[in-house]
This record gives structure tokens, C-alpha cells and sequence, in this order.
């Protein structure tokens, strides 16, 4: 063997053993988010249907590798592909600010089988108005929780604030199902589009009353902006109507045709199982693709935001040119 040759295995055998200890990134999504395909292969396995089925005892050992892995520690046998299996179980039940546990129902993961099953019956019965008023009521009780569970930043509400909130979400949320629709059967989706806008803002008011957190590139806390809310809770509310176009205006489409052409005379038991079942399929896949639209960590300019927030940032030795924040689900 040469002397070249001894040299270049050993420095191969460095930069091995390097690729082997180097820190990954799992704070940061595994895919580049600059692209909308980089978000959807993100929220792709964030908001999976099956991760709901992994068992505390599954979730408690992602947590724990994760805690470990961030504190520094060599775990044994773990290579990059398990790594981000965990991270991944890690956070579809995990707050990522609070990191507390979700309750099971409020976890994006629960979104398709969820509205699924709620989509399904909305869609169904929609032609008398109590049953219009119940399923969104019904709807929107659990989109006030969802909301909540995946609100962003740390601040907590009193149980008095949270029962307001949910009280007048849902208030909003049936008077806005008693809006005249244009076609019979787009009555659930032009309800569950108007009281989106009405829900969400109100179900994360305080981040509109008291700011939301805004970060530097390293994700040094900045300050708290009542702008950066806005705009993150108005991004939230177009992919969450966006999210219902698919299932909620095309279904209603074909079940038109169907009942024209008497279909539905012939075969009344139907429509339930097979809405039901569409929307499944339909909000499997809508749901990571919605979520995409807008990136999670968002960026805005400095001379977006408030005016006083604005001298405070320019006071800095080095001033950021746009700050980031994380719009929630």
C-alpha cells in the first residue's frame, strides 16, 4: 500500500467516523421548508392518520430519545433514519413550545378521521336547520379545541377566558350556519368557512391582545407583536378553508349529479357511507397539503410591525431586518 493510499483511508476513515457523531438539526423540519414540497413532505408525516394509533408508552420513548438526543448524548444503535422517526411520533403529540402532551382528539395527526366522520354527517344532513345548527355546533366545539391544542406560544388561559372563548366561537359559528347559501348542498361548506374566520380569531384572542412571540434567525425571543398574530392567524384561517374546499365542494358536486339522475332514489342508504369514506380520502391528503401552504416558521420585515416594537429592534447593537414567528396550526 502506498503512502497515498494509507492516507486517504485514513482521512475516509475520519470523515466516517464524523458523518457518524455530527449533531443533526431535529428542531428543524428534516425537509428544506423554503419549499412548498419540502412543507408537504413535512406536514405529511406531522399530520399522518396513523400516529394517533402509538400508544403513551410509544410516545413516552420518542420524548425520552428526543430530550436525550437534544442534551447532547451519543445514543447507542440509533441511526438518522430512527432519529427522525421519533422526532416525528415526538411531535405529533407534543406542544412545541409548552411540550406538554395534546390531548389525542386536538392533535393535527386526528384531523382526517375526525372530519372525516363530522364532514361526512354535515354533508348528509344538511337540509333541515336544526340538523345544520347541531353539526356545526358540533364542528366547531371541536375546532375550538383543536385551536387551542395547537395554539402558538406558551401563554395559558384561565378557565373563565377559555369557556368565553368557546361559548362565543360556537355562538359565532351556528349564526354564521344560518346564512343563506347559494346551492342547497354548499350549505355546510359556507358555513364552516364563515365561522372559521369567526372561530379562530377568537379562540387565540390573546395572542391579538398581547403579541406573538417574534424570534432573530437563531431563535433569540424579540419581543411579542400583535401584527405578526394577525397575519398568522389570518394564514391559518385561509388553509383551514382551503383544507374543506376539496371534500366540502366537490363531494356535494358529485352527489348533485347523482341525485339528478335518481341514483339516490334507488339506493337512499348511500350517501352516509360514502361521504363519509371520501372525506377520509380526501383529508388525508388535503390536510399536509393545506398545512404547506404557508410556512410554519414564518419571516416578516421589521417596518411591518408595530411602531414601537420597530425602535426597540433598531435600538439593537445589530438590528435584524425581519424577524420570524411561528404562525401555529
Amino acid at each position: 500500500m502506498t503512502l497515498s493510499e494509507d492516507l486517504e483511508k485514513k482521512v475516509a476513515s475520519i470523515i466516517s467516523q464524523f458523518e457518524k457523531t455530527k449533531r443533526i438539526e431535529i428542531d428543524k423540519p428534516r425537509w428544506d421548508q423554503s419549499t412548498y414540497w419540502g412543507r408537504v413532505r413535512h406536514f405529511w408525516v406531522k399530520t399522518n392518520p396513523l400516529n394517533i394509533l402509538y400508544t403513551d408508552k410509544e410516545l413516552d420513548y420518542a420524548k425520552d430519545i428526543v430530550t436525550r438526543y437534544r442534551n447532547g448524548e451519543n445514543i447507542a444503535n440509533l441511526d438518522e433514519d430512527e432519529l427522525w422517526k421519533q422526532k416525528y411520533i415526538y411531535d405529533s403529540a407534543f406542544h412545541p413550545d409548552t411540550g406538554e402532551k395534546t390531548f389525542i382528539l386536538g392533535r393535527m395527526s386526528a384531523q382526517a378521521p375526525m372530519n372525516m366522520l363530522i364532514t361526512g354527517f354535515m354533508l348528509t344532513f344538511y337540509k333541515t336547520l336544526p340538523a345544520i345548527l347541531f353539526w356545526q355546533w358540533f364542528n366547531q366545539s371541536f375546532n375550538a379545541m383543536v385551536n387551542y391544542c395547537n395554539r402558538s406560544g406558551t401563554e395559558e388561559l384561565g378557565n373563565s377566558q377559555i369557556m368565553k372563548t368557546y361559548a362565543a366561537a360556537t355562538s359565532g359559528a351556528i349564526f354564521t350556519a344560518r346564512f343563506p347559501p347559494v346551492v342547497g348542498r354548499l350549505v355546510p361548506f359556507t358555513a364552516i368557512a364563515a365561522a372559521n374566520a369567526v372561530n379562530l380569531p377568537l379562540s387565540r384572542q390573546n395572542e391579538i391582545k398581547h403579541g406573538m412571540k417574534i424570534m432573530d434567525a437563531n431563535g433569540v425571543t424579540l419581543g411579542y407583536s400583535s401584527t405578526t398574530a394577525k397575519i398568522g392567524i389570518s394564514q391559518v384561517v385561509l388553509s383551514r378553508i382551503l383544507m374543506a374546499v376539496p371534500s366540502m365542494v366537490t363531494i356535494p358536486l358529485f352527489m348533485n349529479r347523482l341525485e339528478r339522475s335518481g341514483f339516490l332514489k334507488r339506493y337512499p342508504r348511500f350517501p352516509l357511507p360514502f361521504q363519509v369514506a371520501a372525506c377520509g380520502a380526501i383529508l388525508t391528503f388535503s390536510t399536509p397539503f393545506c398545512c404547506a401552504i404557508f410556512p410554519q416558521i414564518s419571516s416578516i420585515s421589521v417596518s411591518w410591525l408595530e411602531p414601537e416594537l420597530q425602535e426597540k429592534l433598531k435600538a439593537m447593537a445589530n438590528p435584524p431586518t425581519k424577524v420570524y414567528y411561528n404562525k401555529g396550526l
